[in-house]
């Protein structure tokens, strides 16, 4: 190649790197912004020419890594020990003072919420570096960046409602899930009296050995298995009566040539109307073994009294007894609703084919029912799992059942977890209880709900 050639070759480049630097540097030009926003907050924005937001985001970080600085490695070591030194009395000159030691319980809270903390630090520095990254890219194109004042008339026009809905969901963050997460820890502690009530002595990890307990220990799993099995043939008893009950009286009263079917709905609808803790205590004095009118009653008629609330039997008897007088109410008039959208055509074509009253409840009304109502059926054999107020009310879970450890025949598992952490201070066993509740209602109804056919067929209601 010959010299002249040769430095026309090098002027040709020289005369083509002007014009593709600034285009690689354009390209680019995101990319920096979203490095210099992860090096530190607000440097990215600074780089794309938003001032404003970038010196608020260098201030957001600041406050940020000085609370994190100052609590984040307390507060991993507080989990991670849950305390070293107990409070204990000590004597100080010639008097003994109680010197403040280590609480494991608060060091769990503290722990907790700073790690929350660091978890939405992460989330807004995800944030900022993309926010950096999408400017600049816009920045590459040619777009001219949005100034304070434009940035905020975008959020109020475009992102209000994620806007509006932070501030719930920084409550339920740590208002909901942290205390949930809480409990999840504590079944994994020791966290009960006497031995382990945190100041004067502290709380230590054990693992699974709660679970353990609670399903091979004597003590624990005689009551364990007695509580479970009669809180699953609670929740079935109850849902089942309360569900076929309502459909019966609604199918009464809907049927044709009753008359005053709006006085009729209003009886019926009364005892859900008026508030549970009434009616459960006024039903209590009435079951009343020795004074209570329903007794009354019967020895009029010359029959005996019966042990509503003291004998185990009967006590079950009658709390499911009155779950129906508050629980019927609500199928019925869920029921009411369903029958009036059903078409009058369909009861006419069955008819004209010649079909009975029966053959066309169980051919229309009652897959009807089941359709519109199957998951809120699932919700009330949840919800009758944990149904606290109808048994705490009425019993108490009593009578007493000597074989049991703190819990009654009727208890519930729900009502057990009460007793031993108020009553008892049985923290981590009841934490445990807690998981297990959560486990086996979880997995019914979700199993429960996807074998419907509401579920099957969701995509065809639009």
């Amino acid at each position: 190649m010959s010299t002249r050639q040769q430095a026309s070759l090098d002027g040709s480049a020289q005369h083509r790197s002007p014009e593709t630097a600034p285009h690689k540097e354009k390209e680019n030009t995101g990319v920096i912004a979203a490095i210099l926003s992860g090096v530190f907050w607000g440097l990215g924005q600074c780089f794309n020419r938003q001032y404003v937001k970038g010196i608020l985001f260098m201030l957001l970080e600041a406050m940020g890594l000085f609370y994190l600085i100052n609590y984040l490695p307390r507060a991993v070591w507080g989990l991670y020990t849950l305390g070293e030194t107990p409070s204990q009395m000590m004597k100080v000159g010639k008097l003994y003072k109680m010197v403040p030691g280590d609480h494991s319980i608060h060091l769990l809270i503290k722990g907790l919420i700073t790690l929350l903390v660091l978890f939405v630090f992460i989330w807004v520095y995800v944030l900022i570096v993309r926010d950096a990254l999408n400017v600049g890219r816009q920045r590459a194109k040619g777009d001219k960046p949005n100034n304070f004042v434009q940035s905020l008339v975008f959020v109020q026009e475009h992102k209000f409602a994620y806007l509006f809905l932070a501030l719930p969901t920084a409550a339920v963050l740590f208002f909901t899930i942290m205390p949930i997460i809480f409990m999840i820890l504590l079944a994994f502690t020791n966290y009960s009296a006497p031995d382990h009530i945190p100041p004067a002595k502290l709380v230590n990890w054990v693992g699974f050995q709660n679970f353990a307990d609670l399903l091979q220990l004597g003590t624990w799993s005689g009551t364990f298995y007695g509580v479970l099995a009669w809180t699953i043939i609670w929740a079935i008893l109850a849902t089942v009566t309360c569900y076929f009950g309502g459909i019966l009286v609604a199918l009464l009263v809907q049927q044709a040539g009753i008359k005053f079917k709006t006085m009729w709905r209003t009886i019926f609808i009364i005892p859900y109307a008026i508030p549970q803790m009434l009616s459960f205590l006024i039903m209590r004095n009435m079951f009343n073994g020795e004074f209570g009118p329903i007794n009354q009653y019967l020895s009029y008629f010359g029959l005996g009294k019966l042990p509503w609330l003291s004998d185990p039997f009967w006590a079950k008897v009658t709390v499911l007894l009155v779950n129906m007088w508050v629980g019927i109410p609500v199928t019925m008039v869920l029921v009411i609703g369903i029958l009036t959208t059903i078409p009058r055509d369909m009861y006419e074509a069955a008819e004209v084919d010649g079909a009975t009253a029966w053959h066309k409840f169980k051919a229309i009304t009652m897959p009807m029912i089941l359709y519109s109502t199957a998951p809120i059926l699932i919700g009330q054999f949840a919800g009758n799992i944990n149904n606290f107020n109808v048994i705490f009310l009425m019993t108490n879970g009593n009578p007493p059942n000597g074989e049991y450890q703190y819990a009654g025949s009727t208890d519930l598992l729900v009502t057990w977890l009460y007793k031993l952490t108020l009553d008892n201070n049985k923290f981590n066993i009841a934490a445990a209880i807690g998981i297990i509740i959560f486990i086996i209602v979880a997995s019914l109804s979700i199993w429960s709900y996807r074998r419907t056919r509401s579920f099957r067929e969701e995509d065809m209601i639009q």
